[in-house]
């Protein structure tokens, strides 16, 4: 059993003088992922490495999964953890953990010494040659391949000595909150979902606005929602979740304006209100799940429509992705099997036969006219029904 971790960054490591902000951003977030595991860790952050001791009992397949939910961890190496007991006993450990992890013998591999700990007798061209020649002797079928292994072994001599040649992938990218903090509006669908992970895990930590329309939309795809906000939690941390009852505006666009152009209307308005809860609460921009193309209200002309009322930048991290790649990411992420379950959401209760896809912001803009009575107090009385959920993994 592993008792031990080295955790593996990639952009991190060139953020010069500030580097050291972004290994305790990742190293809190590691702290939160290991929160869901069995079993007692300690982080230690030590010459540019972050290691997981275990301290306890723990399962290996459950914390594995959780870490691989880290953004800014590009590797997960589970070690083997030695005290110094001379270099032939390090080389019987070498030998035991390969044929325990390659039992065939059939392999090429290289030996890869770092000595952080100067003082040992050997440098580490010496271990290299020394214990590869060690390993060749136990393994008659194996050979050395120093440009593409098959098994890279690393060595760290340290305070402890430790062993791995197993890199298991992390989702890469940067640690959560260490880009500010923007604002998804979150729909039941595919697309939103896999924006906010998205956006995530370029460091940006992720509010949420849902809106939901009763009696059009039942209490089960609000909770297919929190569902979906609470598997995104896993890699942007907890989720403040604002729930907005949307009914009121959405009767109002549908008795009052042409209902060809009902879905775009909608969404200005539902960008309207995510901008305003996401000014009142230091939100740096919105996030959106839109694809160009995707559906009528994607269109370039579409969007830019729903652009003209948002004063804060808009992310839409999937608009270059066509919908098998978008589906494909859901996959990974976990969100897929819940998106797709059939509760209505709340902007396909009035879906017209024939929506425009070319709309013009001057028409749209008069036909808005037709609400400037209500309009008003109908925001207002929106933004009071503002249901918070904190939504943990």
């Amino acid at each position: 059993m592993f008792k031990a971790f080295l955790i593996k960054y990639a952009e991190i490591g060139v953020k010069g003088k500030n580097r050291d902000l972004f290994e305790a951003a990742l190293a809190q977030q590691i702290k939160y992922a290991l929160r869901r595991c069995e079993g007692e860790f300690r982080i230690r952050r030590t010459r540019g490495r972050i290691y997981i001791d275990v301290l306890s009992d723990y399962d290996y397949e459950e914390t594995v999964e959780n870490l691989k939910t880290v953004c800014g961890v590009s590797g997960i190496c589970p070690m083997v953890e030695l005290e110094d007991e001379g270099f032939d006993r390090l080389c019987e450990a070498a030998v035991s953990y390969l044929q325990g992890q390659y039992p065939s013998g059939e392999f090429s591999f290289k030996v890869n010494a770092r000595r952080a700990r100067k003082n040992y007798p050997k440098t580490s061209m010496e271990i290299n040659a020394d214990m590869g020649e060690r390993i060749l002797d136990a393994f008659p079928r194996a050979r050395v391949d120093v440009h593409r292994p098959e098994v890279m072994l690393s060595v760290e001599i340290r305070e402890k000595i430790y062993l791995y040649s197993i890199e298991i992938p992390g989702p890469g990218g940067m640690p959560v909150g260490t880009n500010g903090k923007a604002m998804l509006l979150l729909s039941g669908g595919i697309d939103s979902p896999v924006a906010g992970y998205m956006v995530a895990k370029r460091g940006v930590k992720i509010d949420a606005v849902y809106f939901h329309a009763p009696p059009y939309t039942s209490e089960r795809a609000k909770q297919k929602v929190v569902d979906l906000a609470r598997l995104v939690a896993r890699y942007s941390g907890p989720i403040y979740l604002h729930v907005i009852n949307f009914t009121d505006i959405q009767l109002a666009i549908y008795e009052k304006c042409p209902h060809d152009e009902l879905t775009i209307i909608m969404r200005r308005y539902m960008m309207r209100i995510a901008e305003e809860i996401a000014k009142n609460t230091e939100c740096l921009g919105l996030i959106t799940g839109e694809s160009i193309g995707q559906v009528a209200s994607q269109t370039m002309q579409s969007l830019a429509v729903t652009n003209e009322v948002c004063t804060l930048p808009v992310f839409r991290p999937c608009i270059g992705l066509d919908k098998q790649e978008i589906v494909e990411i859901s996959e990974k992420i976990g969100t897929y099997e819940t998106s797709i379950q059939p509760y209505e959401d709340c902007c396909t209760i009035f879906v017209a036969k024939h929506p425009v896809t070319k709309p013009s912001l001057s028409v749209i803009k008069r036909h808005e006219e037709a609400l400037a009575d209500c309009m008003d107090e109908l925001m207002k009385k929106a933004l009071e029904t503002d249901e918070l959920i904190v939504v943990e993994a």
